[in-house]
């Protein structure tokens, strides 16, 4: 990908010595073909200034991953792809860090179910653990 030569430029290039990437983020455009646009916000500690450099992909392609060029980006690329299903290939521990292991789906997508979950809880009254049935109501989410 084009993006990682140009992050490895920003980084090693004198005039921009970009020194972290402050956050890694993601936006979900259902109706586009290309569906994602990874936002990287950076921050020069030299020069005192954020960049932002953006990305748009679909939901199969992987992007590589800028965690060997900045370590602050490991955390954020584990949450992107715990969230939005962004797959960063070269990551050296991708996995869940904000659902739980077994968790099925990812809850930022703006195709995600609402309804179907069972909320699991201990029932006081019948002294065991219960399923029920967990919905929200979102009105807003098709439009």
């Amino acid at each position: 990908m084009f993006y990682i030569q140009l992050c490895f430029f920003l980084k090693k290039h004198t005039n921009t010595l970009i020194g972290s990437i402050a956050d890694i983020c993601a936006v979900d455009y259902t109706q586009k073909y290309l569906r994602f646009e990874v936002v990287y916000n950076t921050f020069s500690f030299k020069y005192n200034y954020k960049l932002r450099v953006k990305t748009i992909i679909n939901e199969i392609t992987a992007l590589p991953s800028l965690s060997s060029l900045f370590l602050s980006s490991n955390w954020w690329e584990r949450e992107v792809w715990d969230m939005f299903g962004i797959f960063f290939y070269d990551h050296s521990r991708l996995r869940r860090i904000l659902t739980d292991y077994g968790f099925i789906g990812y809850p930022l997508r703006k195709d995600f179910p609402n309804v179907g979950f069972y909320e699991i809880r201990y029932s006081e009254s019948l002294q065991k653990v219960t399923y029920e049935p967990l919905e929200f109501n979102c009105y807003t989410r098709f439009f």
